[in-house]
Order: structure tokens, then C-alpha cells, then sequence
């Protein structure tokens, strides 16, 4: 656990434990049972290792809980603008905007919770005919797994126009996300989970895309070219990075080298972790792996801007030499590998 500050600042985990060892082991018993696993075990480490705190702040942790509470519930009831304005009248503006903040934060980790644990089909046979905007935000709380394997099943012209409205998503009204849930909620009846931190964006669609099968891919990058190019870009740019080059096999690595300016080697290494310098190394000659390493000897103040750029462009050319065909980057989907 990480020190507490001589100020008394807690950090969120640590707030959680203070409130759980001030309710009593009864009650604490009850919010477990409302936990994951994974928070169980995060939880039950931080009680574990909570010194002894002043009761000066373990009544500030507890008034911010309560007045967190507060707000989700005034918010939950009344929607954001009635929220807004009684906790501005209770608290000053400056106040309300941070209780907003923070609870604006757990609402969305809230959203579509249903969802997550159901079968991708069970999610399609639900959205599958609504609005592709209402797809896409959907889309973009489950996980990107189920997404990948639902946007392989809709039908091909509405696959398109979902994958971008998810790439240009950036925030969706509370009030908006609580209606469609509540009405796909409905639907659901009795499938049960749910989680969301934020909503779509280009860092989502790369993931997403990065499990779908080739033909999927090709079929809506060609597609979504037409339209906007530019954000056809900056998808494939997230879709495989730099560090990903551990995925590929030994004849791929050995492929794509003999096409990489030796500088751009030597810079992309050095930004690199020990993991795939060594994975680079074993997969070059003995004389360019020399060559190489006293490169990067001469190399000095390598500002990271450069790393980057240097690490793109060998992206770059790992995905044009697998459009060529020359190699192949592993995928989910139905892609199969013969050897």
C-alpha cells in the first residue's frame, strides 16, 4: 500500500477501506457481497494495511462518502440539471462541480452492468435492429471482445456505420444512457452484469478490430476509407504498436527488418523495453546486431518524440508488408494460419 501523505491525502482504495473498517464487520460483510473478486481482494489488502489514522481524518473520508452518496442519489432521482442545482445551492458552485465529478465517475462504471456477462448473441439479438447510434454506445460499455464478435454478425452495411459512430464517440448524456439501458434492460429480462469507464473513442475501435476476423476488417477499412480516411488512420495506428511485435513469428520479425533504416532501429530500440530489444536482436545477423548496438552507444538525449516517430514508421511497415502479404500479424476471428 502506498505510504499516506504527511497532508493526510488518501487515495481512493484507501478511502474505501477507512469506510469499510468505520461500518462495522456486519455491514462490511453485506458490501462484499456486492464486490468482484478482484475488488474483494484489492479491498481486504488495503484494510489490511491501513495504519492507525486520526479520527479528524477518518471523519473527513466519511463526510466526502456521504456526500458522495448524497449526490449519485439526488442524480439518480432528479437527472443531472436538478443535481446541479441543488448541490450548488447546498454546497457553492465550485463544490457542486467536484461531487459531479467524482459521481459522474461511478455512474459510468455502473452503466449497461447487465450486459457484460451475457453471450455476445444475446446482445445482438437485442440491439441488432435498433439505430446504429444506439449500437455503437452499447458497443462501446460491453467488452471488446463481445463487441468484436457482435459487429462481425450485423450486417455488412450497418457494421460500417456503427464502427465509426463508436470512433467518434467521445461522451453521451447520463440522461440519454439511463433510457437505453432502462429499455434494453427491459428486453434483457433475465440476464444480469455491466461496467463502462469511457465511451468508444479510437483506442476502443483499434482493440476491438484488433479481434475480429481479416475479412471483417478489410471489408469496413475499405468501407470507412471512402468516407473518412483520415480516421482510418489513426485507427490502424492503435490497432498494432511497437511492443506488439512480440505477437509475431521469428520469419515475420527476420522479414520486416531487412526493410527498417538501421537508424530507426537503433532509435526505436533504444525507447524500446529489454523484452523486444531482445526479441529484435535474436532475430538479426550477428554483424547488423553489432552494428546496431554501437549505434545506439552514440545515441544521446533521444528525445521520446523521435522514439515514437522511428517505432511508427516501423509499424508502418510491419502492416504494409502483411497487406502485401509477406507476413503475418496473428489475429482472433476465423483467421486460420496453415503451415
Amino acid at each position: 500500500m502506498p505510504d499516506i501523505e504527511e497532508n493526510g491525502e488518501f487515495n481512493s482504495l484507501q478511502k474505501a477501506a477507512i469506510v469499510v473498517t468505520s461500518i462495522g464487520a456486519d455491514k462490511a460483510s453485506e458490501v462484499y457481497k456486492r464486490l468482484s473478486e478482484d475488488d474483494v481482494e484489492k479491498l481486504t489488502y488495503e484494510v489490511a494495511s491501513l495504519p492507525f489514522i486520526d479520527i479528524n481524518q477518518v471523519d473527513a473520508v466519511l463526510n466526502e462518502f456521504y456526500e458522495l452518496c448524497l449526490t449519485q442519489k439526488v442524480i439518480t432521482e432528479g437527472g443531472l440539471d436538478y443535481a446541479r442545482t441543488v448541490l450548488e445551492k447546498a454546497y457553492g458552485p465550485e463544490m457542486a462541480k467536484v461531487l459531479m465529478d467524482k459521481v459522474a465517475k461511478t455512474m459510468q462504471s455502473k452503466s449497461f452492468e447487465f450486459i457484460k456477462k451475457s453471450d455476445y448473441k444475446n446482445i445482438l439479438a437485442i440491439i441488432q435492429n435498433e439505430h446504429p447510434q444506439t449500437i455503437a454506445l452499447v458497443l462501446s460499455y460491453v467488452t471488446s471482445e463481445q463487441a468484436s464478435h457482435v459487429l462481425q454478425e450485423l450486417p455488412k452495411e450497418k457494421r460500417v456505420e456503427v464502427v465509426e459512430r463508436i470512433a467518434k464517440m467521445e461522451s453521451a448524456s447520463p440522461d440519454t444512457v439511463k433510457a437505453i439501458e432502462s429499455t434494453l434492460e427491459r428486453k434483457f429480462a433475465a440476464v444480469v452484469s455491466m461496467d463502462l469507464t469511457e465511451v468508444g473513442g479510437i483506442n476502443y475501435v483499434a482493440d476491438v478490430l484488433n479481434k475480429v476476423d481479416r475479412g471483417t476488417e478489410k471489408f469496413i477499412f475499405d468501407e470507412l476509407s471512402a468516407r473518412d480516411p483520415s480516421l482510418v488512420d489513426e485507427i490502424k495506428k492503435k490497432m498494432f504498436v511497437f511492443e506488439d511485435i512480440l505477437s509475431l513469428d521469428s520469419m515475420s520479425i527476420q522479414r520486416f527488418i531487412r526493410d527498417v533504416e538501421t537508424k530507426d532501429l537503433a532509435v526505436a530500440i533504444k525507447g524500446s523495453n529489454a523484452e523486444v530489444a531482445a526479441t529484435l536482436y535474436a532475430n538479426m545477423p550477428q554483424r547488423m546486431q553489432e552494428s546496431i548496438q554501437q549505434e545506439i552507444e552514440y545515441l544521446h538525449n533521444v528525445r521520446m518524440r523521435d522514439v515514437d516517430e522511428a517505432q511508427q514508421r516501423i509499424v508502418g511497415i510491419i502492416r504494409h508488408l502483411e497487406e502485401e502479404g509477406e507476413l503475418v500479424i496473428g489475429k482472433g476471428g476465423e483467421d486460420e494460419i496453415i503451415a
